[in-house]
């Protein structure tokens, strides 16, 4: 048994570095929008969805006119994101001013019960825009960056199987850490991110301070939902097809490795993130063989929210809870 688990975790440890950038990145909507509002954004998970969807309509109606291959894959991939950022951000500011604000005043709950709402909504219009005009509500495309490079690791022992990685994989890390680093600096060393942190530990001093409470919570909405938008993308270039629910049970995991790094704290949601995503991929592969198959692969999940669980019984406050002052 032990053999056949170390013969896949190069493979494994490679598959969950890639899903676990992608939960770390849309953890950091969650994370960012609680930390100003103490609001779980559930519909954040449907912003990652309709960015997804953004990304590839883009993309495939360039492929339609010719315009993919007037210019460089790198330059194209680079303008799908932008333009995914781009809506999605100004999808979650819309959100905030329609849905969200009016309830800034009531109970945690209403507004709670609103991104629910909000979450279901995005999910059906975007299901019969993708009706509309493909008549199903799945979609698939290419990927710019398919091809897959193989990994000799058992060059380095032969307990280790030799491993494949799609160039898509090394773009996905690629992005989702300079991503992380821009907001991670963002946020420690510009004048708006000394803002947003004031605004996060008191509003109501900040605005006595002279502080724009109200553009703060927009800039964050903005951020957090742009940088759910553009790992939309990524997911849908990395894995190929998607559909109006793949941001639910994807928005659960985030949202959990949200609270596994401590929900407010930016640096835990992105360790949070990339725990989940490795122990998501070990338990998919090697979870028959853990059972002697009485589980299969399909019960993957049961880690995740077994770890969500575990984090709220022991320790709700996450792992970097009481290690970071500072929350956002």
């Amino acid at each position: 048994m032990m053999n056949d688990i170390l013969h896949t975790l190069p493979q494994v440890l490679i598959d969950g570095l890639a899903l676990g950038a992608i939960y770390a990145v849309v953890a950091l909507g969650y994370t960012m929008v609680y930390g100003i509002l103490e609001l779980i954004n559930f519909a954040h998970g449907e912003i990652f969805m309709t960015g997804a969807f953004v990304g590839t309509a883009v993309l495939l109606a360039a492929q339609g006119t010719g315009l993919a291959s007037s210019l460089p894959p790198w330059l194209f991939y680079l303008l799908i994101l932008l333009i995914a950022m781009m809506f999605t951000g100004a999808l979650g500011v819309g959100i905030e001013r329609v849905a969200y604000r009016p309830l800034r005043k009531a109970p945690k709950l209403i507004s709670l019960i609103a991104a629910f709402g909000v979450s279901f909504v995005l999910q059906d219009v975007v299901r019969f825009i993708a009706e509309l005009r493909t008549g199903n509500y799945i979609v698939s495309s290419s990927s710019l960056y398919g091809e897959r490079m193989s990994l000799p690791a058992s060059s380095i022992s032969s307990l280790f199987g030799d491993a494949t990685v799609k160039t898509n994989t090394l773009i996905i890390l690629g992005a989702a850490l300079l991503l992380m680093a821009a907001l991670d600096r963002f946020v420690n060393r510009s004048k708006w991110g000394v803002a947003m942190r004031a605004v996060a530990q008191d509003r109501e001093t900040a605005s006595l301070m002279s502080i724009n409470v109200n553009k703060i919570i927009v800039l964050t909405f903005f951020i957090g939902s742009a940088l759910g938008g553009a790992t939309g993308v990524l997911f849908a270039q990395q894995y190929g097809t998607i559909d109006p629910y793949i941001g639910f049970i994807l928005g659960m995991k985030a949202f959990t490795a949200a609270v596994l790094g401590g929900i407010g704290n930016i640096r835990g949601a992105m360790f949070g993130g990339f725990v989940i995503g490795i122990l998501e991929m070990f338990a998919s592969s090697n979870l028959g063989t853990l059972t002697g198959g009485s589980f299969g692969a399909e019960y993957k999940d049961v880690f995740a929210f077994s770890i969500l669980i575990i984090v709220l019984i022991f320790k709700p406050e996450g792992l970097f809870g009481r290690a970071v002052k500072e929350k956002v």
